[in-house]
């Protein structure tokens, strides 16, 4: 089972994606006032490459920020292929 928490601390914050209960990959943010947030990495556990995760974890951070009425500025290189590639996604790109 795979599951996705978030956590944030007003500054910066990061998404967690869990397999089976297991660590398998993060990505994080930092906030850019209060409308907008950079993401600055992700990364996904060698042992679960290749399963989509990081993916996953980019579209947990476009939902979340829909939900809020935020913009996404995407500097993590594999973050920004994945909206290069999603139109559906363009809306919440800052």
């Amino acid at each position: 089972m795979t599951r996705i928490e978030r956590e944030d601390n007003g500054k910066k914050g990061r998404f967690i994606i869990y397999e089976n209960d297991e660590f398998a990959g993060e990505m994080t943010y930092v906030w850019v006032g209060e409308t907008k947030f950079i993401i600055d990495h992700t990364g996904v556990e060698e042992n679960f490459s290749g399963k989509g995760f990081g993916e996953k974890l980019v579209m947990e951070a476009v939902e979340f920020a829909r939900s809020k009425d935020l913009k996404i500025l995407p500097l993590c290189p594999y973050a920004k292929k994945v909206f290069e590639k999603d139109d559906s996604i363009q809306d919440v790109l800052s």
